[in-house]
């Protein structure tokens, strides 16, 4: 075994290894701590190690709590696997220092890039971001965690537009002293009133904040500006912020009621869950979407109508599907899912063909009036196979969070036919599922 490399997070030197990590460089620097990348070799991936200030440069009472927010964080190694939050790999800790280990994201930003008033992400982005960190938190409040410090630096936007929530390093963990920081709450712009007030928090504060990074992602401003802390936190408990309107006058009057509830001053008035939330989000969603699509929604509805999977659906079901979904199109050789990913949604072909692969290899093909996506009936499923568009390709994106508020009648017609056409499949030995 190699001999320990000694680390010194205080000086600008860059350690060769930490723990069993080679160290390619120095990615990030802040008050507690050092960010490197890394190479696992064993794993053939690039990761993020982050050192904590221990020592704190002799401050005992920094040192303690960058001590309780490492093993904070340690205590979450692989528990939380959602596609949306910012795995943890490793935790360790090597001559008195202390180091996490996380996916590296290579050419992420996080959002507060896009939190300024000339460079605002467009109305529906913005939706969809938020959605995504939506179901993020109801997965971890579902598991015990409440993050506590949602704000847009802990949220970072891939180089292919998805969500990764970020540092869970005061989060509060059910049943776990550990996560007991006192005297650190989270970041005071998007504290929940609750949390100002230092009482017992649930899974809404975060719903808050989420609510206060869509209003500031919306409108390029904070909810609540003040001169001093003690004035900000007063109209946190206490004021109401403008209208989201008042700053960008494009705004859905739909989405500015969701953000509004979210933020409400009482926690019960707010959304009951991240998967309330989501739904309320992909509602605008759809709107939104439908505004920049290119057909409308009666030739939407005679596609679906031609498609052999429609073929025993009523016009109001029809109508239902369409409501719990959106349309997308994808150029040839585009992944629509991929093998290893969880995803909630259902999928139908509208038009074109796609390629089942599986462990790199090609095990079938899909045409127009074709299903997947069957592991979406089972909650925290990995898809099982990448589908791949062959040639231009549109497909309908069935929300299951949306079909489940559907009638009764019509997720049973839809559960029939698609579990059918999954049956056939395996009857078959077709290897074609996802």
């Amino acid at each position: 075994m190699a001999t320990p490399v000694k680390l010194n997070v205080s000086a600008r030197q860059i350690p060769e290894r930490i723990g069993k990590y080679v160290i390619v460089n120095e990615v990030g620097r802040g008050s507690t701590g050092t960010v490197y990348l890394s190479h696992d070799p064993y794993y053939g991936r690039d990761v993020a190690i982050k050192v904590y200030n221990i020592d704190a440069g002799g401050d005992d009472e920094r040192a303690r709590i960058a001590r309780k927010m490492f093993l904070s964080e340690a205590h979450m190694v692989g528990m939380l696997q959602h596609p949306n939050i910012l795995p943890i790999y490793d935790a360790g800790e090597e001559n008195g220092h202390c180091y996490i280990v996380t996916e590296h994201v290579h050419g992420a930003r996080t959002l507060a890039a896009y939190c300024r008033p000339d460079n605002l992400l467009r109305i529906d982005d913005v939706v969809e971001i938020m959605f995504k960190c939506a179901k993020a938190l109801h997965y971890a409040h579902s598991r015990g965690v409440i993050h506590r410090d949602i704000k847009p630096s802990n949220i970072m936007l891939t180089q292919d537009s998805d969500v990764r929530i970020i540092d869970f390093g005061i989060a509060l963990v059910a049943d776990s002293e550990i996560s007991r920081i006192e005297g650190i709450a989270g970041s005071p712009s998007y504290m929940s009133p609750e949390q100002v007030q230092s009482l017992e928090l649930t899974n809404c504060s975060d719903l808050y904040s989420l609510g206060a990074v869509s209003y500031e992602l919306l409108t390029g401003t904070r909810p609540f500006r003040a001169g001093n802390l003690a004035k900000l936190l007063h109209q946190i408990v206490y004021a109401t912020p403008p209208p989201i309107h008042t700053h960008r006058a494009d705004i859905p009057e739909e989405l500015e009621n969701v953000v509004a509830m979210a933020m409400q001053k009482e926690p019960e008035r707010r959304h009951r869950s991240g998967l309330e939330l989501a739904g309320e989000l992909t509602r605008v969603h759809q709107k939104l979407r439908q505004q920049y699509s290119r057909m409308d929604q009666q030739e939407q509805f005679g596609l679906l109508r031609r498609l052999k999977f429609f073929h025993e659906f009523s016009h109001a079901e029809i109508q239902e599907v369409l409501r719990a979904s959106h349309w997308q199109d994808y150029r040839a050789g585009e992944e629509i899912v991929k093998e290893g990913e969880m995803d909630d949604r259902f999928y139908i072909i509208v038009s074109g063909n796609c390629n089942v692969e599986r462990h790199g290899g090609s095990v079938g093909l899909l045409s127009n009036g074709e299903c997947f996506g069957e592991t979406g009936y089972v909650p925290g499923a990995k898809r099982t196979a990448t589908i791949r568009a062959v040639d231009a390709v549109t497909v309908l994106k069935v929300s299951s969070t949306l079909l489940e508020q559907a009638s009764a009648s019509c997720q049973l017609r839809f559960n029939r036919v698609f579990l059918r056409s999954l049956i056939s499949r395996l009857q078959a030995g077709d290897q074609r599922s996802a």
